[in-house]
């Protein structure tokens, strides 16, 4: 099967190691990976601040780029969503609508095509240790995966999942959010690291970048002992801390 990556600007720029474990990932479960060089933002934070306009040249490239592709495949949640509100974007557009509906039915998370798609539930990963998952806001509420990550995490060998309190509540990050409400954001994601520290977990796991970037920060300057990860370096795992 022929997978078209889309990697995100986080990804890209700033956890490489994701984009490496998203594509042994997919490969080993016999997948044939093409990484459109062309890719840029998605124009998510251009768009949700309010330059439509803008970030529609940004989406027209996007389109474009994956317009050979059979399935887009993204290890984010977020960025998924985004491809899937293209129609909206470009409604009234007869030309650029049929192309961004085509995109957003083509358009999965990693999770989400892991099981949805490849019908595979149990990757043959094993990773030693405490953990609880974050589920994201975009990747829960906007995108609809919800039970996708919490199956493939169950067949992890060794892996040890407590379920983080208050889970469905935001991090905090939320783009241009956390710039916008610096003070707001920061108490969010403070009661989101003291309910990290209740399930007294060694790592957390996640499927959106920006969420583990906020959150892995805030762990940091707060010097607790938790290891975040993102869900593709878990699922692509063989021993603890691989």
């Amino acid at each position: 099967m022929k997978v078209s990556l889309f990697a995100t600007c986080l990804v890209d720029l700033f956890h490489g190691n994701v984009g490496k474990a998203t594509v042994e990932l997919l490969e080993r479960l016999g997948c044939e990976i093409d990484f459109p060089e062309s890719q840029v933002c998605c124009g998510q934070p251009a768009y949700n601040s309010g330059y439509v306009k803008e970030s529609k040249e940004a989406m027209k490239r996007m389109i474009k780029a994956f317009d050979h592709a059979k399935y887009v495949v993204s290890p984010s949640g977020s960025c998924a969503a985004m491809f899937r509100e293209y129609p909206h974007v470009f409604k009234g557009d007869p030309i650029w609508q049929r192309k961004a509906e085509e995109l957003a039915n083509k358009t999965f998370e990693l999770t989400e095509f892991i099981v949805d798609v490849l019908k595979v539930e149990n990757v043959g990963a094993s990773f030693t240790g405490r953990a609880t998952y974050h589920t994201s806001c975009h990747m829960t509420r906007l995108l609809g995966v919800k039970d996708a990550p919490m199956k493939l995490l169950s067949y992890v060998k060794g892996l040890e999942l407590t379920e983080l309190p208050g889970k469905e509540n935001c991090c905090g990050f939320g783009g241009t959010f956390s710039v916008k409400m610096a003070a707001i954001s920061e108490q969010m994601v403070d009661e989101k690291v003291l309910h990290i520290d209740e399930t007294h977990a060694d790592f957390l796991i996640g499927s959106d970048a920006g969420c583990l970037m906020n959150i892995g920060g805030r762990i940091e300057r707060t010097g607790k002992p938790v290891q975040v990860l993102h869900i593709a370096e878990v699922l692509n795992s063989n021993e603890k801390g691989e």
